[in-house]
């Protein structure tokens, strides 16, 4: 009877990758987790602390150090991160030498409410509640906010975050009612009648060329109003 060396040799193979694999997977089953590590993504003005991350990890599953990697699911500890209101998103994972990490992304506010509820705008659209860690600098909108205005506020922060010189210069938005909205800017005392957020681009590139040539003419303060309301033309004010 000839024996199939190649055919056995191979065998052997099998069964020594086999149980390679089952040894690792074995040890990897029972890795035990030895320390835990919180990053945050992006903006690192915190509106949630490590700490409170830490906190909430231990609130749903008590305390993590040296339990056995099997007893984690990973995906619901994501889901448990992402319920807290100032988390966008969460990457949780364990790394080879048995470190708990959790990658977050926080929301953004881009607009600040003032009114009888306060709370903030982030760049969805949403309604996010005031963090005890960090106050964000960010335009203050007051006025007559309703569902309707609060979304036209929101197109117009979009367009504000668009453009540096807006961005740095414009402190508030006021609502007079719907479809009638002012801005407030850092540096001067007139207030922009914007009207309603049809046309921004056009609206805006008007008030730009207005503002550079009275910034030329050294006569921004001698307007108390200016008007963008009417189309491509900049209606202003004087004091």
């Amino acid at each position: 009877m000839r024996i199939n060396w190649n055919y056995l040799k191979m065998m052997v193979l099998l069964l020594a990758i086999a149980g390679l694999y089952a040894f690792s997977n074995g040890r990897h089953e029972k890795k035990m987790i030895n320390g835990m590590k919180i990053q945050f993504l992006g903006d690192q003005n915190l509106y949630i602390s490590e700490g409170m991350v830490n906190k909430l990890l231990i609130q749903n599953y008590g305390p993590l150090i040296n339990v056995p990697k099997e007893k984690l699911v990973l995906n619901t500890m994501e889901k448990v991160i992402e319920a807290n209101e100032m988390v966008k998103s969460a990457q949780v994972y364990l790394t080879i030498d048995g470190e708990l990490t959790s990658k977050i992304v926080q929301r953004k506010p881009i607009g600040r409410i003032e009114g009888i509820t306060k709370f903030y705008l982030d760049d969805e659209g949403k309604r996010m509640p005031f963090s005890m860690t960090h106050s964000a600098r960010v335009p203050i909108i007051t006025g007559k906010v309703t569902g309707k205005s609060l979304e036209d506020v929101y197109e117009i922060l979009k367009y504000i975050n668009t453009d540096e010189f807006l961005r740095k210069n414009v402190i508030g938005i006021h609502v007079v009612d719907e479809n009638k909205y002012q801005l407030k800017f850092r540096m001067e005392n007139f207030i922009v009648d914007l009207g309603g957020i049809e046309n921004l681009a056009e609206k805006f590139n008007n008030f730009r060329a207005f503002y550079i040539k009275a910034n030329k003419d050294k006569t921004l303060d001698e307007f108390k109003t200016v008007s963008l309301e009417f189309s491509n033309q900049v209606v202003c004010t004087k004091i």
